[in-house]
């Protein structure tokens, strides 16, 4: 930058920025979830938001060791954060209300707790995490650590050999031989050792100054507990393999009296969907399992209502400045599951949920998708998960003010309802949009609209809604500069010029409608906006207008006879 000192003589060198500054475009498909998961282990945190960029990834959060992912008691969360990687989805942040439903009793799966398997890859030894393990007294070699409440633990399993026998005189000294039937085991936590046992072995009547039988060592374990299960074959073919396994943790099962506010969550805790909310860079986000939950009984409908009500008035909120959230995200509810039929979901729209706003989406009806833990047989669960991929997919391949309709859904085999033409004409008018099925062109999206009002046409479109979001967010953060800056006629013009350019960057892509960039959009920041009583106050003020390109959801040909000699 120019200095504003010259004493000696010379020659000086000045690098001057005379160009604007770009606005960088802000994502616009970060997706957040919140419901029921397998497990919670890997540095993830009951009800608290935790990044997944990939399905694998997701697994290791939220899926038992070796598991798929999904649960026993076919929780929607899962199909639903599948279908957002299956259908182009990026990163996206779950937060788990937990591993079973309130008041069930876990799964035997789940009790069973984590195999170890032999050199044949076959399991000898079973290992539970003990239900008193996040009350148990911290070892002393904890080393700061004060609690054992993170999930996570981890079990080493190494070589070891006989122990060693005693030596001196009037003692015959005996050698035994290491016959590699001798293991140890560790019990870790954030690699810190809680617990060691070593001399172990698969021999129940092996001699305790040679070796300890392994159930009868672990018996004294705070942390774990272990489950002989081969019963055949030589002490050094039950032998478990070397490695690292972690121990599934017990399930974590929601209290029914406070399940409702947790899933509501705590906005200073950062838990369940409050917590969802605090994340900035979340621009979609659903419930999926607010719907299972219904279906157990452990919400009503009205309850239902609420955590609807919570996510669209949160949004809502924070674009009128409210609220401190960001203002550039959307909810995309799912309609109940026993409201089946159109005339069904028109009633309850309109007359029980009564709910209306630019910043919810509403999909119709349930998809079928292929269920792991039933051989791939087919499971109606919400369509939000895999409707929110194909809104990423169509940011990505097209573009955030292209309509995300008209697309084919990936993993869905069928639907819970075949909704035809007429009775989407019931639907459509209300911002309910329909899923349907087409001879010969598959299951496509058929629907683009937002649930505002119907006669606030403006923001009757999601993909207007959302263009608009995006460019509000882009020029907040990319004018960050212009804080503190000397408010004259030059910043005027530098801070014309910068939005000015992005804006003509998203004409050229084709979001705004204009022969011309002067048709598309204005850029206004001059005296007339900025008096000298707003600059004593420190203000600087700068409108903006743009004109966004709509989707054709109409498309009319209008068709008459033509004789080629009647004027046209």
């Amino acid at each position: 930058m120019a200095r504003l000192d010259y004493f000696a003589p010379g020659v000086y060198i000045e690098e001057v920025n005379r160009g604007s500054r770009p606005i960088e475009g802000v994502p616009t498909a970060v997706a957040g979830f919140v419901g029921f998961t397998e497990d919670i282990r890997g540095g993830a945190e009951y009800l608290k938001p935790t990044l997944v960029t990939s399905w694998e990834q997701y697994t290791q959060y939220f899926g038992a060791p070796g598991s798929d992912g999904f649960t026993d008691f076919n929780a929607y969360l899962p199909f639903a954060v599948y279908g957002w990687f299956l259908n182009g989805g990026g990163r996206c942040w779950v937060a788990s209300i937990g591993t079973q439903l309130p008041g069930q009793t876990a799964s035997p799966r789940l009790e069973a707790g984590t195999p170890i398997y032999n050199r044949a890859k076959r399991p000898t030894l079973r290992l539970v995490l003990r239900s008193n393990a996040a009350t148990a007294p911290v070892p002393s070699n904890l080393n700061g650590l004060a609690t054992l409440n993170d999930r996570g633990v981890r079990v080493r399993v190494m070589d070891s050999q006989p122990k060693p026998l005693p030596s001196g005189e009037g003692t015959t000294m005996v050698l035994t031989a290491n016959t590699g039937e001798y293991f140890s085991v560790m019990v870790t936590q954030s690699g810190e050792v809680l617990e060691r046992y070593d001399h172990l072995t698969m021999n129940p009547e092996t001699d305790p100054q040679v070796a300890d039988y392994v159930v009868n060592a672990l018996q004294d374990s705070q942390l774990v507990s272990v489950t002989v299960v081969a019963q055949v074959g030589s002490f050094l073919a039950r032998r478990p393999t070397n490695g690292v396994y972690e121990i599934s943790p017990p399930p974590l099962v929601p209290q029914l009296d406070t399940f409702a506010w947790q899933m509501q969550g705590d906005r200073d805790d950062r838990t369940g969907v409050r917590g969802l909310l605090e994340i900035d860079e979340v621009t979609i986000m659903a419930c999926p399992d607010l719907m299972r939950a219904y279906q157990e009984n452990l919400l009503n409908i009205d309850q239902v209502h609420a955590v609807m009500d919570l996510m669209v008035s949160t949004c809502e909120g924070a674009a009128a400045g409210d609220l401190p959230n960001p203002p550039n995200r959307m909810v995309v509810l799912d309609p109940p599951p026993d409201r089946y039929k159109p005339q069904d979901i028109s009633q309850w729209l309109g007359e029980e949920f009564n709910r209306r706003s630019a910043f919810a989406a509403l999909y119709y009806p349930w998809i079928l998708v292929p269920n792991p833990r039933n051989a791939g047989r087919p499971i109606a669960v919400p369509p939000c998960g895999h409707v929110m991929g194909v809104w990423a997919r169509t940011d990505e391949t097209r573009g955030v003010y292209k309509a995300p309709a008209n697309e084919t859904p990936r993993g869905v085999l069928g639907l819970a309802y075949d909704c035809n033409f007429r009775e989407q004409e019931l639907l459509n008018p209300q911002g309910i949009n329909c899923i349907r099925t087409f001879p010969n062109r598959g299951i496509r999206i058929w629907g683009a609209r937002t649930l505002v009002e119907p006669d606030i046409t403006e923001w009757r479109y999601i993909s207007v809604r959302r263009l608009i979001s995006y460019i509000e967010k882009s020029i907040e953060q990319g004018t960050q500069w212009v804080v503190f800056e000397p408010n004259d006629e030059d910043l005027w013009a530098r801070v014309t010029r910068t939005i000015s350019n992005f804006l003509t960057g998203l004409w050229r892509q084709g979001a705004l409608m204009g022969e011309t960039p002067g048709q598309a959009f204005y850029v206004k920041c001059d005296g007339d906006l900025n008096t000298p009583e707003t600059m004593i106050l420190g203000r600087l003020y700068v409108e903006v207008g743009v004109c966004p390109v709509r989707p054709a959801e109409f498309v009319i040909f209008r068709i008459s006879q033509w004789t080629g000699q009647d004027e046209g």
